[in-house]
Parts: C-alpha cells; structure tokens; sequence
C-alpha cells in the first residue's frame, strides 16, 4: 500500500529504507569468473585457505640465517653457502655455521634466526656478529599471513584490488560471484538534449542519465541505457514495461514530481505498486519507489543535485543490498560547525560542505555555499554531507553537526 505522502506528510528516510529494503530480492545467480574479471564483483561462496602463506619459513631481510643456540656457543660462524627466494640452500646447517640469506628465501634446514646484514662483519668465510638478537628475529613462519584451513573472505564481499591479491597468493585463478544486478536507465522529459546534440535555448542537456550510468557503473551493475523518452504516454509505458521484462531495477529522473505535466506517476499507479512518492529529505523531496511486474522502481528527481544525492543515500543502499553485497554503515563523524547552515524543520538535510581539522586539531565543516538543486559544481567545492536532522533548524557556529564524507561514487580521494 503506498504511503499518502498529502495527507499523511512526508515519509521519514529511515522508514523509506526500511520499505525499499523489504522490497527488494537479493540475486541468487551464481557465475565463475577468471581472477582478471572478479574486480568490483561480489563474491557469492566463502573462500578458505588451500595452503600455508607464506608456504615456508623465510627470511624477512638480507642477512645470514644460523641457530640461535650457537650464539651462546661462539662468536665466529662459517659461511657454509647461500639462500636465495626460488633457490634455497638445499643441507641442514651444523652448529658454528651460517648462511647468507635474501629476503623471501626459504630459511635453511636447522636455522631458526636471521641476522641483518648490517650486523655482520665478513672475512673470507667467518663471520662474525656485532649485536645479540631475539631467537627467530627477522623470520616469516609459516603460515604467518594465513594458516592452511582459515577463513579469508566471505560471501558478500565487493573485491578490492587488495582481495584480488589476496585470492592470487593462495594460488586461486577463478572465483564464484553473483551475476550483476541490471539496471535500466532513462530520463523523461520533452526539454532534454541528449550530449553531443546541438545547443538550443529552449532546451537543456540530459545531465542525470549519464551521472547515473557511471554511477551504476561504479556499483558494478549492468547498465541498460533507455535513452530520453519524450512526454508521450504510449511511450513512457512502453518503455517501462521493456525496462521491467529485462533488468532488475528501473530507474528515472525527472517527472515524479505532484503537478508536472508528464504521465510518468500516471502510468505507475495502473503498471506498479508504488510505495511512496514524497521523501523527507533536502535535496530530493520528490523521490518515488515501488515494485513493478517483476522488478522495483526508483524514480527520481530532475534536478541534477537532488538526483545525486537520492541516488546515493538512498538508492545505493537498496542495490548492494540487491547485488549481495553484505551491508555496511558508512562513516559518519561529529564536527563543529564553522559556519553558519540555514534550514528549517521538517525534512533531513544532505548539505554540501567541506570538512578539515583547525590549528587546534578539531574536526570542522563549512557549508560549501549555494545549496541550490541545480547546482551540481557545489560537489566540486565540497568533501562531505553535513547531515542535518529532520526536526533540527539553522545551526549555528560552534554547534555540532554529523558530517558524512563521501564515497567514491560520488567524488574520488586522488
């Protein structure tokens, strides 16, 4: 049943996400794919250590490896041969005797100690040592890193570069993941220019589809672009019924909101099951969310900035969710406000700012200026969301504010 945003006011976020979050079916479509192409998918089974890493005790430095015990013994040691990563020394050392050894190389039968280079003082094959050391100093066990049998990663994980890594050191060359979640993708509107078509005056370039694209893209979806529709009714339905029969997720901006003159809510109500379409959030009041035949519906609001901003704290969420990604909480952190942020009650506010540490070694954050919906350079200026609550008013300098900073889908830590 949708949620009557005119009479009953404004849906709160925390209770949009608690109805997108009970709508949508995580994918349980399971593929394997090469090491190569597992960046950014969502591991789907979890992975436990075929092997030891490292395999073999080594050494940690450049040095010479010996047995601790004969330090007490003598102080002079024969240099019996050497140790090299991927050409071990093949005997057991005996007592009095070291071995020259390189970082990485497995350590030589019966030594249990290796001495840094810079520690030892060389004369044909006798060496002698200037200080005394820890049994075991500058030796990797094996297994140090991952014993044999440990758990390493588990289902839900997004794979980092770090992860493919990981997955490289225990020798796997192919992972099982989730299949991508798809996603079409389409702006309404008789105003909108595609990019690369001519200027025109009475016309403004479809600035939301390509943000959202790359956006999805970042999220690891499958992009399904639909292009502009114009506001024709027979089209808009035609495209919403092609965009449910081939992707998990539909998205719009533009045209939810009360009053525009488009069909887009129109043919919701008779196609969908549309659970809300006013939000209580700043930018983005009007966000609509529902379920289609056979998949959900975002929609989502025109202006540029009220579109980013839905998209991320609100539809995010919901498609790593979707995608079985386990669920994480983003960083939020307290901050004095060093700068005066206007609002007013009744809605929860994502303003644009920028927070830094003064000379003191406080956390602040400053408003980044205009917090226009259509001013989407406002990101350019800014690193974070000063998170002001829904009931909450102008805040004043010196008040404490929840800051979010942000992620890399919207703007990259280089």
């Amino acid at each position: 049943m949708a949620w009557n945003c005119d009479t009953d006011g404004l849906l709160p976020v925390s209770k949009a996400k608690e109805i997108i979050l009970g709508a949508i079916n995580v994918v349980k479509e399971i593929e394997e794919v090469s090491l190569d192409d597992a960046l950014n998918r969502v591991l789907a089974v979890d992975v436990s250590s075929p092997i030891n890493v490292p395999a073999y005790d080594n050494s940690a430095m450049d040095g010479y490896a010996l047995r601790h015990e004969d330090l007490t013994n003598t102080s002079q040691f024969q240099l019996v041969g050497k140790s090299f990563a991927g050409n071990a020394f093949s005997h057991r050392i005996e007592p009095g005797e070291c071995v020259r050894i390189m970082t990485g190389a497995e350590l030589p039968k019966g030594a249990d100690t290796v001495i840094m280079q810079e520690n030892a003082e060389v004369e044909g094959d006798s060496v002698s040592f200037t200080v005394a050391v820890d049994k075991g100093e500058a030796v990797r066990p094996k297994g140090d890193d991952i014993r044999e049998g440990a758990s390493v990663l588990q289902s839900g994980k997004k794979l980092s570069p770090i992860d493919i890594g990981l997955l490289a050191s225990l020798g796997c060359d192919k992972v099982e993941v989730y299949r991508k979640i798809k996603v079409a993708v389409f702006s309404t509107g008789d105003e909108l220019l595609s990019v690369g078509e001519a200027a025109r005056s009475d016309r403004i370039f479809d600035t939301n589809r390509p943000m959202l694209k790359a956006m999805l893209t970042s999220l690891g979806a499958e992009v399904i672009d639909l292009g502009i529709i114009p506001d024709d009714r027979a089209l808009i339905q035609q495209t919403f019924e092609r965009a449910d029969q081939e992707a998990d997720c539909v998205i719009t901006s533009g045209g939810v909101s009360v009053g525009e003159a488009d069909y887009t809510k129109e043919v919701l109500d008779e196609y969908g099951d549309i659970d809300f379409w006013k939000l209580a959030i700043k930018p983005g009041k009007p966000l609509a969310f529902g379920r289609l035949k056979k998949s959900v519906f975002f929609g989502l609001p025109g202006n540029p900035v009220s579109s980013a901003v839905t998209f991320d704290q609100i539809a995010t969420p919901a498609l790593k969710c979707m995608a079985g990604q386990l669920p994480s909480s983003g960083i939020q952190l307290q901050a004095e406000a060093n700068s005066v942020f206007r609002k007013r009650p009744g809605r929860a506010d994502y303003q644009r700012a920028t927070f830094f540490t003064n000379d003191e070694g406080l956390l602040c954050v400053q408003s980044a200026g205009s917090q226009s919906s259509g001013v989407l350079s406002c990101f350019s200026n800014s690193n974070c969301y000063a998170l002001i609550e829904q009931e909450r008013g102008r805040v004043e300098i010196g008040e404490n504010l929840t800051i979010l900073p942000f992620s890399s889908l919207i703007q990259s830590s280089d």
